[in-house]
């Protein structure tokens, strides 16, 4: 089976990274930080952004630039792997499945991070949106992986905490599977149209595995 993996809040808890790179932003333009900030985690920054800079596109882009500053310094870095992911991973690898990672985070802001996660080898490709989309695309990106790797619908899953993974996986008729230990939540998961939802990773292999 192919196994596709939304990053941020499924293999990874980045919370403090893209929080931190939120507060930066906001700070650079003097905007004040909302009180509650963890939906930002999942969606396109510019889709976030918006609201709280009056739509104004000049300020939405200067914001994105200040984020990417942060992140690109240190942000990165500031995550946590989820527990229980490793001994998942290993058990798709052991069991043939092909591994690929589709993010809403640019390629050169996902990429260092993949690679440096111990067990970043395993997986064979990594999908992100253009860097200027203020989409989440994950539906294009899971079309290409498809012809990629040439793969049918009902051999692939699309794994993800969020309702832009289950989205995605929709528009493409393959599976897609909620992890509940992510930043989404089990209404929105099952609202998106999720096959199945995971409690933890040990689940998530057995799921993989029916």
């Amino acid at each position: 089976m192919l196994c596709l993996f939304d990053l941020d809040g499924t293999l990874i808890d980045s919370e403090a990274g893209i929080l931190g790179c939120v507060r930066h932003a906001l700070t650079q333009l003097g905007v004040p930080h909302p009180a509650e900030m963890r939906h930002w985690i999942g969606p396109p920054l510019r889709h976030s952004f918006a609201p709280l800079l009056d739509h104004d596109l000049e300020r939405i882009e200067l914001a994105v630039e200040y984020y990417h500053e942060r992140f690109h310094a240190i942000g990165w870095q500031e995550h946590t792997v989820y527990s229980g992911i490793d001994m998942m991973i290993e058990r798709l690898q052991a069991a043939g499945h092909t591994l690929a990672v589709v993010t809403s985070k640019p390629e050169r802001h996902a990429r260092p991070i993949i690679e440096h996660l111990p067990f970043g080898k395993a997986f064979s490709r990594l999908y992100g949106p253009d860097p200027s989309s203020a989409h989440s695309e994950k539906a294009t990106m899971i079309r290409a992986a498809l012809e990629d790797f040439r793969a049918k619908p009902e051999e692939t899953a699309m794994i993800g905490d969020r309702h832009f993974d289950i989205d995605g996986a929709v528009a493409n008729r393959v599976r897609g599977l909620g992890v509940l230990w992510g930043f989404g939540s089990r209404e929105e998961l099952e609202k998106a149209g999720a096959h199945a939802l995971a409690r933890d990773p040990a689940h998530l292999a057995e799921l993989l595995a029916a």
